[in-house]
């Protein structure tokens, strides 16, 4: 299951603890016209990757690369990235969970460039993500864990059987236990399913609080909205934390994480609001 990495010829500005977009990436006809330029870049650059996935040759150093390009896409035009606590991705012994906060596209777009240039890892995701012509091969190929969101106790078994699975054979995963997206974090519906997961498996989980709404939600098609890079992107991994009792003090801790982080962003509160 676990790709052989090839990182010679793939970009790797986040094999550091830390990182700021610089000011050079931030300038020209981009910056003028965001949406533009950025949905432009951005759709190509899935295009690409969706047909290389069609065609069988859509590995992990492939995912990295289309994933670098749309975080440079989202720079391009104007987007500070703001990245931190990389060091606990670096320096993890084996696979794990992380477990992170849903506020848009974009995280789903970002990770991979952070996590899999140090470790394999796949997501979590809803079944419309993977049934999208051009994006779904991608996903498909990345042999994520499916869930409905309808049928809830289907969705528990497949985390519980697949999660499991993927971590024995030393891939990590990321889940969003909120299921949809929201500005603050949803405490009501941040699920313990993350911490249940690396409980069976017996791996630690790694909260991961983000802000992404530099990438807002749309009307018409709620995953491609107005681009906004004055609001930046800020993304940050806290230290591993191992499950030694029934998960419910680790899975506050994760919580207590994100909270804190958001509410250092400028987000508190708990709202089930969603992204602009």
């Amino acid at each position: 299951m676990t790709d052989k990495f090839a990182f010679e010829n793939v970009p790797r500005p986040y094999a550091q603890a830390s990182y700021t977009t610089p000011p050079e990436m931030r300038r020209g006809l981009s910056a003028a016209f965001p949406n533009l330029s950025f949905y432009w870049r951005m759709f190509n650059t899935v295009r690409r990757a969706g047909s290389l996935a069609k065609a069988g040759k859509y590995g992990g150093t492939e995912w990295i690369r289309s994933s670098y390009e749309i975080v440079r896409e989202m720079e391009m035009c104007g987007t500070v990235f703001e990245i931190s606590g990389l060091e606990h991705v670096i320096n993890m012994q084996g696979p794990c969970v992380f477990i992170a906060n849903h506020m848009s596209t974009l995280e789903t777009f970002a990770l991979p460039c952070l996590i899999q240039t140090h470790r394999d890892v796949t997501f979590v995701v809803k079944q419309s993500l993977v049934d999208y012509p051009i994006f779904g091969p991608v996903l498909r190929a990345r042999e994520p864990i499916v869930v409905t969101r309808k049928d809830l106790r289907a969705d528990l078994a497949a985390m519980l059987q697949g999660g499991p699975e993927r971590l024995a054979a030393g891939r990590s995963i990321i889940v969003f236990p909120q299921g949809s997206r929201s500005m603050a974090l949803d405490t009501q519906h941040f699920n313990s399913i993350g911490v249940k997961m690396a409980k069976k498996a017996g791996v630690p989980v790694i909260p991961v609080a983000l802000r992404t709404d530099a990438w807002s939600g749309g009307k018409l098609i709620k995953d491609f909205g107005p681009i906004r890079p004055q609001i930046g992107a800020r993304f940050k991994f806290g230290a591993p934390i191992e499950i030694t009792g029934n998960g419910k003090e680790e899975h506050t801790a994760v919580v207590s994480f994100i909270q804190k982080q958001l509410a250092e962003w400028g987000i508190s509160g708990v709202t089930n609001e969603k992204p602009e």
